[in-house]
């Protein structure tokens, strides 16, 4: 390990943070590799660098090596550093030679980086720091908690999963929100609205992942999935195995799809709330949504499927996307019918009346900010709920 630590330190001087950044980023996500540069100027390098920072926190708590309680203590260590009230330094270099093999070198090297990355955090205004300290606080300990209570079994209902992809989405949404208003003025007589529908694009993106890479979640010990859904259609969780899937659990994945589109119906009315003018914020936001769209039809296609390899979109796929948002992102009209189109075949689940009141503020609506988990606190020890 501390030939790691070396290998790593002559190989990165402080003054070249940027490059870093940039050059680690297609390494931990080639999807916000993809979709960053599209961005305008102002705003690439504090999302890619917000992305980075939740990347950490996501990796602190995938990380197989580490108990439960190790790992609440690290993510809050995390944050304090980011926050600036811990040594940064000190933190990444006695907690990246603690990661395994299971965690990817780049994904290691990343949480080594931090004094790095937050170099370029420091340089950004006060609205775009309190942005991405407050995604990272609800993040980590809603991604902490739902861990100490997710099994095999499933989340017990789907407000459950809604809960948990507000801790792991919703809230990057509402971070990438405060930075558009802020680089946009304008946009703040809209900032409820937009709020509103960002938890719901966040939702939509999640529940396709959680829907895509299910085989593999279960095979690290976790189901992300609802149980009440599925026991509506006589499925139970716990005894899911790849490849083995029933008439049932393909009912109960098409009810969930819909869900999924739904929200992503949602998305793209967030988008064509952006002024057509910043064309590459529309793109930031309609190539994933064209992503997640072609996903859910692959799985639609593919139901019995055990691995998220097999629903993988394919590169034409992605270059096809790419090339018809390219010639429709800045006319609404365009873009509704390039969804609706894409989308024609999917199904389309009704959603909770909630989710389609946008007027709501978003610090009520669905979960205020110190709240999200009080649906599972009867799960929890009573002593832990007095401190929510």
């Amino acid at each position: 390990m501390p030939m790691f630590e070396a290998k790593q330190a002559a190989a990165i001087t402080p003054s070249n943070a940027s490059a870093y950044q940039e050059a680690i980023l297609p390494k931990v996500s080639r999807t916000f590799a993809l979709t960053i540069p599209q961005l305008p100027p102002a705003l690439r390098d504090v999302v890619a660098n917000a992305y980075l920072l939740c990347r950490i926190a996501d990796t602190i708590e995938d990380e197989p090596a580490f108990s439960p309680d190790e790992k609440g203590v690290y993510e809050k260590a995390f944050v304090d550093a980011v926050m600036g009230v811990a040594d940064a330094r000190r933190f990444a270099a006695e907690l990246a030679p603690r990661f395994s093999n299971a965690t990817s070198e780049s994904e290691r090297d990343l949480l080594f980086q931090l004094p790095l990355v937050l170099e370029i955090t420091r340089t950004f205004n006060a609205t775009q720091h309190a942005a991405i300290v407050d995604c990272l606080k609800v993040m980590s300990q809603g991604m902490h908690d739902f861990q100490r209570v997710v099994g095999l079994q499933g989340l017990d209902t789907l407000r459950d999963m809604d809960r948990y992809c507000y801790c792991v989405a919703g809230v990057v949404g509402e971070m990438l929100t405060r930075m558009l208003i802020d680089f946009e003025p304008e946009m703040a007589s809209q900032r409820a609205t937009l709020m509103h529908l960002a938890i719901s694009f966040g939702q939509g993106l999640q529940m396709t992942n959680i829907l895509k890479d299910q085989w593999e979640d279960r095979s690290h010990g976790v189901c992300w999935l609802p149980q009440d859904v599925f026991a509506r259609h006589g499925v139970k969780l716990a005894d899911l195995h790849p490849g083995k899937q029933d008439a049932r659990y393909a009912a109960a994945m098409i009810e969930l799809i819909g869900v999924a589109h739904a929200h992503l119906c949602h998305a793209v009315e967030y988008t064509l709330i952006v002024p057509a003018r910043h064309a590459g914020f529309r793109r930031f936001c309609l190539w994933s949504i064209g992503l997640a769209v072609l996903t859910l039809r692959n799985l639609q296609d593919r139901l019995d499927f055990s691995s998220g390899a097999q629903i993988k979109v394919s590169r034409a796929a992605v270059a096809q996307t790419i090339s018809l948002t390219r010639l429709t992102d800045k006319y609404d009209p365009a873009v509704r019918w390039l969804f609706a189109a894409a989308a024609r075949k999917l199904p389309l689940t009704t959603l909770a009346s909630e989710w389609d009141n946008a007027k709501v503020s978003p610090q009520v609506w669905p979960w205020r900010r110190a709240s999200y988990l009080n649906g599972m606190v009867s799960r929890r020890d009573p002593k832990d709920a007095r401190s929510l």
